[in-house]
């Protein structure tokens, strides 16, 4: 079984002293926290205090709105996006996972700058390399959260010691881009030379994990959104922008960068660590390909070396990323049907032969979950779905655990009723919270967990959050490969992950094999919180995030001489109408703007740090 880390919470106080009294009983200490000098005076605090970091990783499955619905995959349920409605000011930043938030980001980062200033000349005894470790971890989880801020606002201040109480000024101007990402890499680079070698508990950071997070930041640093030529071709906002310095490179090689981009991505590769059945060289089965997806984001059956980086969580305890499946199983399951997949998503699923679905194909449309890529069957609930067993009041209506997610007849051809689904907007079993967009995430929700309560929402869960894993590691080198003109090295290796999911290789060249591979990378990482960035920095997001929400509504009218019971939903008794159509306005009206490629530094942060400058579109 994994060891779990366990996020332990300490409270460090460092330099409080009462001056001028001299009472034993004034001088005492809390009996609940711990002095900072007793903090970094002691190995097993200081790991505490460093183990205290990984609080801040807030991706992936954490949170009840997952950052996929921010693009064009997915929708929020119970409420519109600021930020794909393009609105958002430094007043009004809009929703953003707390990774981003400024005070938060900053609090975290001056949590490792205290860590590695204390552990610069241990205050304890060393043994079996703890304080390097420690030193390892700290400068791993500085560069993490910088790369956060980094790709999210691009340039930021850099700050590298703790402001401490009567320093004489804490106003910092921003970094250049360039002068962030170096900074970045060097920690990593530290990390890597202090983590290479030692055995860590599941959780933490690794050597492997520097060098990958090394090869993201080094591929977004490489992206058109960061080369500012290139940038500001696409973009006038971005060309009259007067600190261009603070987006991206404003001279360089373009081609320089992705060669650094490619070299790092392959020395993760190297390793030879990582890696989940990329050694096909022809497609397994569909029913195959779907059992190693799932393995992959249920860290199960060997799926478990895909994952460099990864967040655990504890069920025996009411941890946020425990409470995924009720955040985002249907309602008809007691769920909350948080974050929904789009019929966008929905659409970018190839079928099984490898061609593009298509509405105007009559037999596409007439059975649109049919021989679909089987990554489709891993990730989305659709009607028909079979799913696991409804809790008590619903299973006499739905015996068999599947989906429903339209209107159907029922009872006989010639006097039928209409029921509606039971995971529907107007379900029998709640009708407060059903999907908007007429799907659900199956994703990372484990099937094995049956419905042992009346409320399903009374069971968690511990599926692993990935953080990074092997795969987009991969992905970034094919990108590199495909940026450089090495077309059969990265059809070579974006084969090897169609084929572990049963899907057909592909031969696409110039502009075709690079749409391929956004398309293969979209719906791989899906709600794995990579399209935001990645959308942004190939400069696609009018095309995607400033898409319309794509919805589906679905009909099923009983055939002549049928008669069936409310849960019989075949194609054998039924004709099936699919309406496709976009989102209602009064949902959410997703339109797109160039300030949107850099986020707004709130104003309340500009207050604070008057040599801030803020980003194109955000001066106001």
């Amino acid at each position: 079984m994994k060891k779990i880390l366990n996020y332990i919470v300490v409270m460090v106080i460092s330099g409080a002293v009462l001056l001028g009294c001299k009472d034993d009983f004034l001088n005492t200490q809390p009996l609940d926290k711990a002095p900072g000098t007793a903090v970094w005076s002691d190995a097993a605090l200081a790991d505490a205090a460093v183990t205290e970091l990984y609080n801040g990783l807030r991706d992936g499955i954490l949170d009840q709105q997952n950052m996929e619905t921010i693009t064009d995959n997915a929708l929020y349920n119970f409420g519109k996006q600021d930020i794909m409605e393009s609105i958002i000011s430094p007043a009004n930043t809009g929703w953003v996972n707390d990774t981003y938030a400024w005070g938060n980001m900053y609090a975290m980062i001056r949590a490792a700058n205290l860590a590695l200033q204390n552990l610069a000349v241990p205050k304890f005894e060393s043994t079996n390399g703890i304080a390097d470790r420690l030193k390892g971890e700290s400068y791993f989880m500085r560069a993490y959260f910088y790369n956060q801020m980094l790709r999210y606002y691009g340039a930021v201040p850099i700050v590298k010691t703790p402001y401490l109480l009567g320093d004489p000024d804490y106003t910092i101007a921003r970094n250049t881009y360039e002068e962030c990402v170096n900074f970045i890499v060097s920690d990593l680079d530290s990390a890597a030379l202090l983590l290479q070698g030692k055995s860590m508990e599941a959780g933490r950071a690794t050597y492997g994990a520097a060098l990958a997070l090394k090869a993201r930041v080094l591929t977004y640093a490489a992206s058109d959104l960061h080369d500012i030529p290139a940038a500001s071709a696409k973009s006038g906002l971005i060309a009259g922008y007067s600190n261009k310095e603070l987006l991206g490179y404003t001279s360089g090689d373009q081609a320089a960068r992705w060669q650094k981009a490619k070299d790092a991505a392959k020395a993760v590769i190297d390793l030879n660590q990582y890696g989940y059945s990329l050694d096909l060289a022809a497609p397994v089965t569909p029913e195959q390909g779907r059992q190693n997806y799932t393995n992959m984001y249920l860290s199960t059956g060997g799926g478990e070396k895909d994952g460099i980086f990864i967040r655990y969580f504890n069920d025996l305890k009411s941890e946020d990323g425990a409470w995924f499946a009720r955040n985002n199983m249907p309602n008809g399951y007691h769920g909350w049907t948080s974050s929904e997949p789009t019929q966008n998503l929905v659409d970018d699923y190839e079928m099984m032969d490898g061609t593009k679905f298509d509405w105007t194909n009559p037999a596409h449309a007439a059975a649109p979950y049919d021989n679909r890529d089987p990554r489709f069957y891993a990730t989305v609930l659709y009607d028909g779905a079979p799913f696991k067993t409804r809790t008590p009041d619903g299973k006499g209506i739905d015996p068999r655990g599947e989906i429903q997610m339209g209107t159907y007849q029922i009872g006989s051809a010639a006097s039928p009723t209409v029921h509606q689904g039971l995971d529907t907007r107007q379900s029998s079993i709640e009708n407060w919270n059903g999907t908007r967009t007429g799907y659900g995430i199956r994703k990372f929700i484990n099937n094995t967990i049956d419905n042992v309560t009346f409320q399903d929402q009374n069971t968690r869960q511990s599926v692993p959050s990935p953080q990074i894993r092997f795969t987009e590691i991969v992905f970034h080198y094919i990108e590199a490969c495909i940026e450089l003109g090495e077309e059969a090295e990265a059809l070579a290796w974006l084969n090897k992950i169609r084929f572990r999911a049963g899907m057909p290789a592909v031969d696409d060249s110039g502009p075709a094999l690079m749409d391929r591979y956004r398309n293969e990378k979209n719906v791989e990482m899906a709600f794995e919180e990579q399209r935001f960035y990645d959308a942004r920095r190939w400069m696609i997001a009018p095309e995607t995030l400033g898409q319309k929400a794509r919805i589906i509504r679905i009909s099923g009218t009983l055939k002549p001489g049928k008669t069936v019971p409310a849960y019989a939903y075949s194609k054998d008794n039924y004709t099936y109408t699919y309406t496709v159509q976009d989102i209602d306005p009064g949902v959410e009206n997703r339109k797109w703007d160039d300030k949107m490629y850099f986020m707004p530094i709130h104003r309340d942060e500009m207050n604070r740090n008057n040599k801030l400058v803020n980003n194109p579109g955000h001066q106001q």
